[in-house]
């Protein structure tokens, strides 16, 4: 066994196997990969391996689809069978929702260049011949769908890679991961140490375990999970031909032929959880007492949908743990306060997602970062608020609500509260606000009328909080809203070194005098825009900056990677401090009765920033506002922030100040065109294409990202930020949508829509290729399954000019 590799992979399953085959694909070849047992052991071996592309969020289904494909080529390249069966499978749709689901992805199949149509149910009849379609509205058919061996994919992975000059060993149990002063990692085998550039945790279901032997408890949690498989049913034997597989998603449960048998899951409403303090070290291909009586009501909705499914025998019942996360995504990345640790685990479907979840592992270590913008599969998105008591009540609820869908806006309860501001109940009891949630903070998300349910509501048309969002929305640009913007992350910089500090981070210059902020992007290891800040100037050594909440972590890579020894002293006060946004024509009026300072344009202009006295309150207030309207953002620290909630709601009383939630903040800024990091800004993004290049100072000296910058700089843009209007009726886009041509090409996607309650449309933004991004060009976006007309603007709707952000 070697004493120094490149990187040191922990766990031998179909994700390890899968990272160890792709970072030799990408030449870091000098890899091992130790797994404590067999390979397979855990989880990987035991699944039901099912294969599908499509997913609500575009780029994991590109991965998905990247992953289907590959197991051929794996196939040719090893000369291992990964048991490929693609006989396609049928999606059912018995609700209206669901059939709105359906003819979405059916819209974002054609930007992937798949098959994923609709069927007429006698067509579906002529696929199955035993499946009985009542109730049903719609069907769909993925041609690519179908299942694989799991053995025989993870044997394939792990052949790819010794075929290109990877190490695996077995039976060597990982007992210590010790970090090195360099930056490296000493791993600690029964067999010996190994001294590695780099370490993944790929451990799957000990993912808890091996973490913990670096300091980390990562928000994991087993739960069992079981399918069945019949007897040989006569009638498929007859058939001489494989049945598409059944996703049938409102009866919740999976069904697929297996030979001449028929295997079917499900995610019952009885979860169990399955060793939740830690999985045992002697723990392998061991299989759980089955309890079918858990999921009968399931299998007998599959019988009800499959008759010939209830006369089959039962030959065998597969109970197995698998690991959740609280969201059921996986977790994956570098993990912000280790230098040089990758995690990669929690994954679910695994089978779907195996080669896709390897390629980016590897280029975040080959390369500094992935292709593709997977922030909702990052490690980073959860902080040490997401514990134990949170991760199991999440996973509780995905497990049993698996294959619920997921709709636009959707917000869930389980776990929840976390973290809540001392404003919370104030605006829960008096203002009937409706909360979300984010980065384990309660936020409004819109405030119910009286007489209204203070309740959410999820649908792909326009949901019954649609008025009330309206009406915060032109209370605020006729007078003035107060929006609780707590939830943005939020840092202080001090010190001798603090402005070299910054300017060796962001892309802008930093403000230039005391009281003045500007606006700066952060650049990604590729060129594209990994953050957007803003930044103010409180003394010659003293900044105030505020980023993306949901990204604080995420951000934490660039900060704690090139914080100096000495000389800077850098705080998060995303805790400490809270944040309102006082916006609208009437907001210079209110902010003026709240703080004794002069707020005339003249001495208080757009982008200005100060430390001013609220009563016994340090606040630090900034003239922005991510409305697009005249506009001050207050920070406070969190024990005064009911004080100021207070002053400014019985200040405003005469002036009519009104509360107004994320929802409205939302619509409010796709009227003004305003990008939102995560959306229209991301890493995936070049700073030309996002429409950011004039932020990018490269003249200034060396800077994150300045150099992978230049290699791109002048590059022709592969798609441009645009502006859109769009014929919309009952419903309207949401974003992800793709955007075609009237003769059905694909030319882009939107990032984020809303309507537009103050320019009475429907508005949009997203990205189409350069030849297409021309205003007044008349296009398409799925809305409801039916294209609505679609027109690229050249400037926003409301206030293009800037005239009320700036008067």
């Amino acid at each position: 066994m070697k004493t120094h590799v490149q990187v040191a992979v922990i766990g031998g399953g179909l994700v390890g196997c899968s990272i160890l085959y792709h970072l030799t694909k990408l030449g870091c070849t000098d890899v091992v990969l130790l797994e404590r047992d067999e390979l397979t052991s855990g989880s990987t071996w035991h699944a039901a391996a099912n294969i599908h592309g499509l997913h609500d969020t575009n780029n994991v289904s590109r991965l998905q689809y990247y992953t289907m494909k590959l197991y051929t080529e794996l196939e040719a390249e090893t000369g291992q069978s990964c048991g490929v069966h693609q006989p396609g499978s049928i999606y059912l749709a018995s609700t209206r929702e669901r059939m709105h689901q359906l003819r979405l992805q059916r819209a974002k199949a054609r930007a992937y260049g798949v098959e994923f149509e609709e069927l007429s149910l006698a067509v579906v009849r002529d696929l199955n011949p035993f499946v009985n379609l009542d109730g049903v509205l719609c069907a769909m058919y993925e041609a690519a769908g179908g299942h694989v061996d799991p053995s025989g994919v993870t044997h394939a992975y792990a052949a790819g890679a010794r075929k290109l000059g990877a190490e695996i060993h077995r039976f060597t149990p990982v007992t210590e991961t010790n970090p090195r002063p360099g930056g490296g990692w000493d791993v600690a085998t029964d067999k010996g140490t190994i001294r590695a550039d780099a370490v993944v945790n790929a451990a799957g279901l000990w993912g808890r375990e091996v973490g913990r032997m670096a300091g980390l408890e990562l928000p994991l949690m087993t739960m069992e999970h079981q399918y069945l498989v019949t007897e040989e049913i006569p009638e498929l034997a007859a058939l001489g031909r494989e049945l598409p597989s059944l996703a049938d998603r409102d009866g919740e449960y999976y069904l697929r032929q297996e030979g001449n048998a028929l295997l079917v899951g499900a995610y019952e409403k009885d979860g169990r959880f399955w060793s939740v303090d830690g999985t045992p070290s002697d723990f392998g291909h061991e299989l759980l007492p089955d309890d079918l009586d858990r999921i009968s009501d399931n299998i007998m909705r599959a019988c009800e949908r499959m008759p010939c499914l209830a006369d089959a025998g039962i030959r065998r019942i597969i109970n197995g743990p698998m690991i959740w996360t609280p969201d059921a995504s996986a977790l994956v990345g570098p993990v912000p306060e280790l230098r040089n640790y990758f995690v990669c685990t929690g994954i679910i479907p695994g089978f779907s997602q195996s080669g896709g979840l390897g390629l980016a592992v590897a280029q975040w270590i080959v390369d500094g970062e992935p292709e593709l913008d997977l922030f909702g599969w990052d490690v980073a998105r959860f902080g040490a608020w997401a514990d134990k008591p949170y991760t199991m009540a999440r996973a509780f609820d995905n497990y049993t609500s698996r294959f619920r869908i997921h709709f636009p806006n959707e917000e869930r309860d389980a776990g929840r509260p976390v973290r809540t501001r001392p404003v919370h109940d104030l605006q829960r009891d008096e203002k009937r606000a409706v909360f979300g949630f984010s980065f384990g903070w309660e936020h409004p998300l819109w405030y119910a009328p009286e007489g209204m349910a203070r309740e959410d509501h999820f649908t792909f048309e326009r949901p019954r909080w649609f008025d009330a969002v309206g009406r915060e929305c032109r209370a605020l640009r006729d007078g003035v809203g107060v929006i609780d913007i707590s939830n943005f992350a939020k840092y202080r910089v001090t010190g001798a070194g603090a402005e070299a500090w910054l300017d060796g981070l962001f892309a802008n210059r930093l403000p230039a005098r005391v009281g003045r902020a500007s606006l700066s992007p952060m650049l990604s290891a590729r060129g594209g825009v990994a953050g957007d800040f803003t930044v103010t100037r409180l003394a010659d050594d003293d900044f105030y900056v505020i980023g993306s909440g949901i990204a604080e972590r995420y951000h934490s890579r660039w900060f704690n990677s090139r914080l100096p020894a000495a000389g800077v002293e850098f705080q998060s006060l995303s805790a400490a401090y809270t944040g309102f946004n006082v916006a609208g024509p009437g907001s210079r009026d209110l902010i003026g009765r709240l703080i004794d300072e002069d707020f005339s344009n003249q001495e208080f202009p757009f982008m200005e920033g100060r430390v001013c006295r609220i009563g016994e309150a340090e606040a630090i207030v900034i003239r922005v506002s991510f409305t697009g309207d005249l506009g001050y953002e207050i920070y406070v620290p969190e024990q005064h922030q009911l004080a100021v909630y207070d002053g400014l709601f019985r200040l405003g009383a005469d002036l009519g100040v009104q509360p107004v939630g994320s929802r409205a903040l939302a619509s409010l800024r796709v009227e003004k065109g305003y990008g939102s990091w995560g959306r229209e800004y991301s890493p995936e993004y070049r700073p030309r294409e996002s429409r950011l290049e004039r932020l990018i100072k490269d003249d200034k000296g060396d800077f994150c990202g300045r150099d992978a910058y230049l290699r791109i700089k002048d590059a022709p843009p592969r798609e441009l930020l645009c502006f859109f209007k769009v014929d919309a009726a009952d419903a309207d886009p949401v974003g992800s949508e793709p955007v075609f041509t009237a003769d059905g090409s694909v030319v882009g996607r939107l990032s984020s829509a809303a309507y537009g309650f103050t320019v009475d449309a429907s508005v949009a933004l997203g990205y189409l290729e350069t030849s297409h991004a021309v205003p007044g060009a008349r296009l398409e976006v799925p809305v409801l399954g039916t294209n609505r007309p679609l027109t690229v603007l050249e400037r926003p709707l409301f206030d293009p000019d800037g005239t009320r952000l700036r008067g």
